[in-house]
């Protein structure tokens, strides 16, 4: 049965509270989406500020985790709810809502006394009270209570909606984090192999912020003016995460603001064009890389999909493109999407497969032990 939609999504760059609106019928393999109507929207800068604040381990409190967590609920609900008016689509039309919440920390594997965990703000009881409808949320925890990381999940709507039998494909993400989703052409759920590679838009974003006052690179025309700084490059080349093999994930507790501010302060003395032109290239390099040592050589690619927000910076696909000459590079609207809500739908997706109860981790993605239904419901009388 056809069903109308909401899913949200707050991403590790910190753009703003994407919205989708969405038609969805259908479970796995069958799903069926028809995008309606999607809109980013700012969040105001006092909370943004506390996002920040909650996200540096120095700063953030439980008063403030506590009370943000019930801001972002109530400012979701409010996107969800202002994409509605301007449509003039009645809440009541709205089967549920699927938020992904904004990730304060994300823990990979257990430190000390630190174990496997992940933490996702925005309370589905702040949200449903502003929608009136049903919130699926916290989709990460069941899969990390499975053996496995809580990421990525977004390759289990890749695989569904974009396996191909002829072609060998990778849809790649380019939001706050660069991460990839390879599926082989003919592929099934074990086939698929999904990885972060690096940092893609939070570090280069951070730098714009600091060192033009502009919130990123439009087009990448400030990194074509640069050139590289070969310290600061193998400096950032030689980080850990870079050698670990896949399936591996990262996020703003490893290359977010802190580490940024770190960098620019140690090359303050650099032209801030060459700065943005190597914080660029690393994150051009290091998806490359990953492409030349864990794809190409054994399992063949004919072409990678960009979507997130870095799919618009052209001087990144056209670095690529050079890289990889033989590769067709795409964007998500080539297949009839939109780059920059693929994220959002996605969890719309996934949250449908939630209250149909069916599992929707790929474990060799995430590196669970069994398939689980991901998602908590919270139900609206």
């Amino acid at each position: 049965m056809k069903q109308m939609a909401i899913g949200i999504m707050s991403g590790t760059s910190l753009d703003g509270i994407d919205v989708v609106l969405a038609n969805i019928e259908g479970t796995y393999t069958d799903t069926m989406v028809d995008m309606l109507a999607f809109k980013t929207i700012p969040f105001e800068e006092q909370l943004k500020q506390e996002i920040r604040q909650a996200m540096n381990e120095k700063a953030a409190s439980p008063a403030l985790l506590s009370s943000l967590n019930m801001k972002l609920g109530y400012a979701f609900g409010h996107a969800a709810k202002q994409l509605c008016d301007e449509h003039h689509i009645p809440l009541k039309h709205i089967a549920y809502v699927a938020s992904h919440g904004q990730t304060i920390w994300h823990i990979n594997e257990d430190q000390h006394h630190f174990i496997k965990s992940s933490l996702q703000l925005g309370d589905p009881s702040a949200i449903a009270s502003i929608v009136q409808t049903t919130v699926i949320s916290n989709f990460r925890t069941a899969d990390i209570a499975a053996g496995g990381v809580g990421a990525p999940l977004v390759p289990y709507v890749d695989f569904v909606l974009f396996s191909d039998p002829i072609c060998s494909r990778s849809l790649h993400n380019l939001g706050g984090i660069s991460n990839l989703t390879y599926l082989p052409k003919g592929s099934k759920e074990d086939d698929v192999i999904a990885f972060d590679t690096g940092p893609a838009n939070m570090m280069i974003d951070y730098a714009m912020q600091m060192l033009y006052h502009r919130p990123f690179d439009e087009d990448g025309k400030i990194a074509e003016q640069g050139q590289i700084i070969s310290d600061l490059y193998h400096v950032l080349k030689r980080h850990p995460f870079f050698q670990l093999e896949p399936p591996k994930s990262t996020g703003r507790e490893v290359f977010g603001d802190a580490f940024t501010d770190s960098i620019l302060k140690i090359y303050h003395h650099e032209k801030p064009e060459d700065i943005i032109h190597t914080l660029t290239v690393l994150t051009v390099e290091t998806m490359v890389e990953a492409y030349q040592r864990w794809i190409i050589p054994v399992h063949g690619l004919d072409e990678i999909i960009f979507s997130g927000g870095g799919a618009y910076n052209r001087f990144i696909l056209e670095s690529v493109q050079k890289r990889l000459p033989n590769i067709k590079i795409k964007k998500l609207e080539d297949l009839g999407y939109d780059s920059k809500a693929k994220e959002a739908l996605a969890f719309l997706i996934l949250g449908h497969e939630t209250l149909a109860k069916n599992p929707a981790n790929l474990m060799k993605a995430t590196g669970a032990k069994r398939k689980v239904i991901l998602g908590q419901v919270t139900y609206w009388v």
